[in-house]
């Protein structure tokens, strides 16, 4: 309290000792406030209008910057709610996209490998080749007329199989040397002839365009080049070129 308080309290009889609680301390001083003249009691109500000034301006100070504070922190928890929200989207667009990419990519090897498995796709024997000998044509190089197309190219150049089929032979043919024959679904046989190494086993299943050997100087031959046949049924071999053409589609 302030010295005039405690003065005139010290004036009705109260002492400090006594003063035990704020209850008691407030009694004190409401009396010793009615013990005081007109200008000492302006003074003291003066005294706690200020104080009670202070202190309300204080507590207004306090809220207004709790207020302040919350309205932070909601702004941010609005914009952390905002990025999440937007980093979910986006997860949700990338995980959607990655999931069609997929499928995409499934549905195209699924029709990939229908079109590498089709008995019907054709492919050309050989590439970046020249014809060097036809069929039915005669010579000394023959025992008899020529029996297929001889395709000249590198030693090494890859054989292919022109269609989907069984190795029914793989192995040497006396002046065809290596050789390589397949059936064809509907009986074909093409024979690839004079090739360096083989690719292929018997048994074994190949499509239009797996490689079954490579370009070779094996058995009676002037010079490196595929010597290819075709019977159908397994039977007597045809002229190669129409059948390519026709029955393949190949630009022969």
């Amino acid at each position: 309290m302030t010295a005039a308080l405690a003065a005139a309290a010290g004036a009705v009889g109260f002492s400090h000792s006594s003063l035990a609680s704020p209850t008691q301390a407030n009694s004190a001083v409401n009396v010793a406030a009615l013990s005081m003249g007109n200008s000492q009691l302006s003074e003291v109500t003066t005294a706690r209008i200020e104080r009670r000034q202070l202190a309300t301006r204080d507590s207004s100070r306090v809220q207004l910057a709790s207020s302040d504070v919350n309205k932070k922190q909601a702004a941010a928890d609005r914009i952390s709610r905002a990025r999440a929200a937007k980093l979910d989207a986006t997860r949700a667009l990338t995980a959607k996209r990655a999931t069609a990419l997929a499928a995409a990519k499934a549905a195209a090897d699924a029709a990939a490998q229908k079109a590498r498995e089709s008995a019907t796709r054709c492919e050309m024997v050989i590439s970046d080749y020249r014809i060097t000998a036809t069929f039915g044509q005669g010579g000394s190089r023959w025992a008899s007329v020529h029996t297929g197309v001889d395709f000249a190219a590198p030693i090494g150049t890859k054989i292919r199989t022109v269609m989907k089929g069984e190795v029914i032979f793989a192995d040497w043919a006396g002046p065809y040397g290596r050789q390589v024959q397949v059936r064809h679904e509907d009986g074909t046989v093409t024979w690839y002839n004079h090739m360096s190494k083989f690719s292929v086993e018997v048994g074994e299943t190949v499509y239009a365009g797996d490689q079954v050997g490579a370009v070779g100087v094996t058995g009676n031959t002037t010079g490196p080049h595929l010597h290819f046949e075709v019977h159908p049924d397994g039977g007597p071999a045809i002229n190669p070129l129409p059948w390519l053409r026709n029955d393949c589609g190949l630009n022969v």
